[in-house]
């Protein structure tokens, strides 16, 4: 990976920064290290003005719906959006043993957008999953619930861990942590919240059973029963 002459503008891993084990239980779990990339403010501010943001459409049911937020991708062979992401990118990979071919990332402008529960279910293997998440920009709430709870309509619907990321700070969800938990930034459009910005590293370990389903993405088709 080329990084270019563009200076990373202080933009590094901090390698001291503690890393703390959330044990979910069952073989699922979340690593969380605050402030693990130093720079944070000035990675932030350069990719919010300097991203070509996109919006997304999904198909929900029998329409066409936009995402409420933006977002884009990285690959190999593309300029990078920052240099400063060429260590973490590394980092990430040696620390926990991966290969990563890009990330994503995406920009949630306000308490407008969000994300609601979910499991990346579109990564097809989810019995050993690496998904790290690096916050940039305004802390927000970003919730963890057992899938035993999706059915769970009261406020918190079911949430059981706020980990409330603030700039620079990461998460790596792994081991069953797709396979049996949801996780969530949810909106809150009532109430004045900064922009945020997140760059996701994401892998599957091919093992267990493939999710059987189409992708989150896919739209579903109905046929009229000629019965």
């Amino acid at each position: 990976m080329e990084a270019g002459e563009a200076t990373t503008e202080g933009v590094h891993v901090d390698r001291n920064a503690p890393v703390e084990r959330l044990d979910l239980g069952g073989g699922a779990w979340v690593d969380v290290a605050r402030r693990w990339l130093a720079g944070a403010d000035a990675l932030f501010e350069a990719l919010r003005s300097g991203v070509a943001w996109q919006t997304n459409q999904l198909f929900r049911y029998d329409h066409w719906v936009q995402e409420r937020r933006l977002g884009t991708m990285w690959r190999p062979g593309q300029p990078l959006p920052h240099p400063g992401l060429a260590e973490a990118h590394r980092h990430l990979q040696h620390r926990y043993g991966v290969r990563v071919d890009g990330f994503g990332l995406i920009h949630y402008r306000d308490g407008r957008d969000g994300q609601a529960f979910h499991r990346d279910t579109d990564m097809r293997w989810l019995d050993d999953t690496i998904i790290a998440v690096l916050s940039l920009g305004a802390r927000r709430p970003w919730l963890l619930r057992p899938r035993a709870h999706r059915y769970d309509h009261s406020e918190g619907r079911g949430a059981t861990h706020d980990l409330a990321p603030g700039p620079g700070d990461l998460l790596v969800m792994g081991g069953r942590c797709q396979a049996d938990w949801e996780h969530s930034v949810p909106y809150r459009p009532g109430e004045a919240m900064g922009p945020r910005i997140s760059v996701q590293w994401r892998h599957a370990a091919q093992r267990g059973r493939p999710f059987v389903g189409g992708s989150y993405r896919a739209p579903l088709t109905y046929r009229r029963d000629r019965r």
